[in-house]
């Protein structure tokens, strides 16, 4: 693996890309300032999200920041080509429709993807490259394509990093098997609440590939002390038998003095394989909060009898 040090916890760039619900410039912008301020160094963002959105706002904020202080990913696999149908975007950013997703795994429109997002991004270098969501398009085309470029990239010096990013374990492993990747970010997949990723895990930690933990809210079900009957999970409202699932979780933190949320962040790094946890923000509080939580003390024994909780 590349000697990269995200640290321990990352900002993940979805949220400032009007993920759901439309922010304002200004409140974007202090999101991220707020995370340079409580010491993350570790930024990760994509084209997908926001329609470039994203790149822009991160951009404003660390193009200003020395660069050789800050780690800084983004995402291949979808180009964004000029749209003039207008409407808003259809998956899921509040933002106007004005380009388009198009999946491309060649080498050209890999390159292509990182010089746009560097304009975009106002910088002159990426340090981590993620081939995106290859299972969503093609996974055989991405490991068989894609991937092989990334590794040029990685060898040209052009990226430092390289990896993909997934919500699947099992698409994560293939690629972990077929490539040389520094890094696998796995999107929900191993939490407090679920852990399916263990096999792929344990690969990346016999080949000597970080994991960089995504998703430890699992959406939302986990993001709160005291889970609500709407809780959201996989981005849908969170069927009945996981909200009491969560429930019993908060239960058992609550009796070791510890909230939900805390338990939530911290569980991935318990994993050696485990190298960062990024969590999305859309507001200065919610930083705060995040980095407050990676910080705070929780006792063994929690762990031991969340353990236990998992077996019953």
């Amino acid at each position: 693996m590349n000697s990269l040090d995200l640290g321990k916890l990352g900002f993940g760039g979805a949220g400032i890309g009007n993920l759901y619900r439309a922010i304002p410039d200004g409140e974007a912008l202090a999101t991220v300032l707020a995370a340079w301020d409580a010491g993350i160094r570790y930024f990760d963002t994509a084209p997908h999200y926001g329609l470039g959105l994203s790149e822009q706002r991160l951009g404003a904020v660390l193009r200003d920041k020395p660069r050789d202080q800050f780690i800084i990913s983004t995402k291949v696999g979808r180009l964004l080509e000029p749209n003039d149908s207008g409407g808003r975007d259809p998956e899921g950013f509040d933002v106007p429709a004005t380009s388009r997703r198009v999946w491309d795994f060649s080498e050209a429109g890999i390159r292509r993807s990182i010089e746009d997002s560097l304009e975009r991004l106002g910088l002159d270098h990426v340090d981590i490259a993620y081939l995106h969501d290859p299972d969503v398009h093609d996974l055989h085309a991405g490991i068989t394509q894609a991937l092989p470029v990334l590794e040029k990239l990685r060898s040209e010096g052009v990226v430092t990093a390289i990896g993909v990013g997934t919500n699947s374990a099992e698409a994560a492993l293939e690629c972990v098997q077929a490539a040389d990747l520094d890094l696998v970010m796995l999107a929900g997949r191993y939490t407090l609440l679920e852990q399916p990723g263990v096999p792929l895990l344990d690969r990346c930690r016999a080949r000597s590939t970080g994991v960089v933990s995504v998703g430890a809210f699992n959406s939302g079900l986990l993001a709160l002390p005291d889970v609500p009957d709407d809780a959201p999970y996989n981005y849908e409202r969170a069927p009945q038998a996981l909200v009491e699932r969560a429930r019993q979780l908060a239960a058992v933190c609550r009796d070791y003095g510890v909230e939900l949320p805390t338990a939530a962040l911290q569980f991935p790094m318990r994993h050696p394989a485990v190298v960062n946890v990024t969590a999305g923000a859309t507001s200065p509080e919610q930083v705060a909060m995040n980095a407050a939580r990676m910080d705070a003390s929780v006792p063994d024994e929690l762990w031991d009898a969340l353990e236990a909780a998992g077996r019953d």
